[in-house]
């Protein structure tokens, strides 16, 4: 007897458990098909305002301007974020029914929102402002500008060649009836060999998207320097030059499958014939704030190299003197058997602007030749009243009425210490 109450007691609690698994179970799958039901089921169509409404608190302006501008992006919000207050974002402006449910806003492209009911629009998206921002390299040049090249550099190490792409230039100071431009690339310190370009007829902004290549050791590469000549064939079939640019190849790091795209303004060839000694020319810059004296040396010409090979090599030493007593000295890179080296190396000096009158830079252009002594080419001081007179010393005032802008000039040579 006690066993079969037993029995009954578990049957009882056994079919009480499974009623109420299938409750609980029946629960849930009647819950998951009605929220299914409400994403399926539309209740009415729907209609989006158009997004450009958001803009009229502005200005009557801005509205007329409303069909130059680019189609704006709208944002919609589903219905299960109403509970959110987008009310003050969007000044009240409801996403409105009875229309078509897959109507598109007339700003902005369809959305999967918009066959949402009740949706609302809280902002839009305007493209302009995540446009790139325009190069304005071709159209914003300096005041006494000549024109400006485009050319690209790279070097291939199995082969030992020198790619050079000469690209376009732009904005060529002549008549525009009559300029017919080409160039002539060298690769310095060999001025007898050149590339030449075709000729582009009747154009101030040539393109020339060609190709050169230049065999060139690896060893010698950092040595070597770029000179492009920009040319202009008249109807006479005269040549006249019309700018140049001068690129050292030790300013580029040249790696395999690096390819350099560089852009430079053009520079007027010194067309006076070079001194007894030669020439150099050198920028300077004086800091007032900081009491800086910078010092560029750009390039030399007309050098009189005692021999002329690749065991000479040519450099510059830049000294500081006070009162004619030694300061300071720096010394460029060696330049190997050229007698028009390009250095594009710049030099600081610590100079207090009381020392200015007192202060003289010495720039003195060395030959060395491996196992002899070196000898000087060539030297030229620039300083205040004290030291210097005529170009030397035009140069050196006009650095100090200019601060912190660096003057460029050429100076002739002399032998004397």
């Amino acid at each position: 007897m006690p066993e079969h109450a037993v029995a009954v007691a578990g049957g009882i609690i056994g079919g009480i458990l499974l009623f109420v698994l299938i409750g609980i179970t029946a629960y849930l799958l009647w819950k998951k098909f009605c929220c299914l039901l409400s994403y399926e089921k539309l209740t009415s169509p729907v209609k989006v305002t158009n997004a450009n409404a958001i803009f009229h608190d502005q200005s009557t302006s801005a509205i007329q301007l409303k069909s130059t501008r680019s189609r704006s992006i709208p944002f919609i919000i589903p219905p299960t974020l109403h509970g959110r207050d987008w009310i003050n974002l969007t000044n009240e402006e409801h996403v409105q029914e009875g229309s078509d449910p897959y109507a598109i806003p007339q700003s902005g492209p369809r959305s999967s929102f918009h066959s949402l009911a009740g949706a609302y629009v809280v902002g839009t998206i305007n493209p302009e402002l995540y446009k790139c921002p325009e190069d304005k390299s071709e159209t914003d040049f300096p005041e006494g500008n000549i024109g400006r090249l485009w050319f690209s550099i790279e070097y291939e190490q199995e082969s030992e060649r020198l790619l050079v792409s000469l690209i376009k230039v732009r904005k060529l100071q002549l008549p525009a009836d009559s300029c017919s431009p080409f160039v002539k690339i060298y690769l310095l310190p060999d001025e007898r060999s050149y590339l030449q370009s075709k000729t582009k007829r009747k154009t101030l902004n040539p393109q020339f998207d060609e190709n050169f290549i230049f065999q060139v050791s690896s060893k010698m590469l950092l040595q070597r320097t770029l000179k492009f000549l920009v040319y202009h064939v008249d109807k006479q079939k005269q040549h006249h030059l019309l700018g140049q640019v001068i690129f050292p190849l030790k300013n580029a790091t040249l790696t395999d499958d690096n390819k350099l795209v560089i852009r430079r303004d053009l520079e007027k060839e010194n067309l006076e014939p070079p001194s007894e000694y030669g020439d150099i020319q050198f920028s300077l810059s004086y800091n007032d704030y900081l009491g800086r004296l910078t010092v560029v040396v750009l390039r030399a010409r007309g050098l009189k190299l005692q021999e002329e090979s690749y065991a000479v090599s040519v450099y510059v030493k830049v000294s500081l003197m006070n009162h004619n007593k030694f300061i300071k000295s720096k010394k460029t890179a060696a330049v190997l058997g050229s007698p028009n080296p390009v250095y594009n190396e710049t030099f600081r000096f610590k100079a207090d602007q009381t020392e200015l009158d007192t202060a003289s830079l010495s720039l003195s252009v060395l030959q060395s030749i491996k196992g002899e002594k070196t000898h000087l080419l060539g030297r030229v001081v620039v300083g205040p009243f004290m030291y210097t007179r005529g170009k030397e010393l035009e140069h050196w005032n006009e650095m100090i009425s200019k601060p912190k802008e660096l003057v460029k000039r050429w100076h002739a040579l002399c032998h004397s210490m």
